[in-house]
């Protein structure tokens, strides 16, 4: 008895010890196996990037718009147009002047021209062929502050001036209680209020090039529209009736320029058509199908 239990207790040392032994031999051979992946890392062909980006520094009076070239290795670069100008302001050029925030197509800020399409750079992915140069510049047919970033002045004044908040007619006191809305109403405002203001439609426009000081050009119209459809405004003959010029609402010609390049997938070119339809009277804006106010009025 006492023979048989020795002869399993020097059993389970050897199963132990031969454990051990593949414990200690995994251990030494890791430190290998990670240098050796390190090696392969390292021999990993580089994958060379030229972008050309537009430049001009208004410090510099006499000195004209140029393009400058800038070479990334895209295996030390995140994918999106947004990391590449990172990557050349941080580690290689840091005069080089641009918008960004957010870094999730939502503030509209890094708004450029990529590639020959108005876009957000923190969405655009970089095309990784080495023969084709990615070429940056800002937004077109819009006064240069410096470099990639556009003077939004004339945009913001234009978004303004169609006053984008809740108008009453009467005097409810604001903050006492919501406003009720019908599911229906709700809805009408989908693909409407999504919308940044990166100005890429608007600057997408032949008619907005030519007559930005009177056409109020895709983006604001959309947001136009966007508070005269809403069933709890009640200032909808007011609003229409500030559009009711020649230049206003009228020199969209259908191009639909602003559909295509919207980063987000809206609409705009339909929105300004139903604006149409309402200016026209082919169209009316249906009353709501709540009553809005009845939380005040209790």
């Amino acid at each position: 008895m006492f023979k048989m239990a020795l002869a399993n207790k020097v059993h389970r040392c050897l199963m132990h010890r031969g454990i051990f032994q593949q414990i200690r031999t995994i251990q030494t051979s890791h430190p290998t196996t990670a240098a050796a992946a390190e090696e392969n890392v390292s021999e990993k062909p580089k994958r060379m990037k030229t972008f050309e980006i537009y430049r001009w520094n208004p410090e510099k009076p006499n000195e004209k718009p140029y393009m400058q070239k800038y070479e990334i290795d895209l295996n030390d670069c995140a994918p999106m147009v947004l990391d590449a100008l990172l990557k050349i302001k941080n580690e290689i050029d840091p005069t080089l002047t641009f918008r960004r925030s957010c870094r999730e197509g939502i503030c509209g800020s890094c708004s450029m021209n990529i590639g020959g399409t108005n876009t957000l750079a923190c969405i655009s992915r970089i095309d990784d062929s080495s023969s084709k140069p990615c070429k940056i510049y800002p937004l077109p047919h819009m006064y240069v502050v410096r470099d990639l970033v556009p003077d939004m002045s004339n945009f913001y004044k234009q978004y303004t001036s169609i006053q984008p908040w809740l108008q009453r007619k009467n005097n409810e006191k604001p903050g006492n209680a919501q406003y009720l809305q019908d599911v229906s109403d709700r809805q009408k405002l989908d693909g409407l209020y999504e919308c940044i203001l990166c100005a890429c439609c608007s600057t997408s426009c032949p008619s907005y090039w030519w007559n930005a000081d009177k056409y109020l050009g895709p983006a604001v119209l959309m947001q136009a529209y966007r508070w005269i459809i809403d069933s709890r405004d009640e200032k909808t003959a007011e609003r229409l009736d500030k559009l009711r010029d020649p230049f206003s609402v009228y020199r969209c010609h259908t191009i639909m320029n602003c559909t295509k390049t919207c980063p987000k997938g809206l609409n705009p070119g339909k929105a300004i058509a139903e604006l149409k339809r309402l200016l026209s009277g082919l169209h009316n804006k249906p009353p709501p199908k709540l009553e809005t106010a009845a939380l005040h009025n209790q």
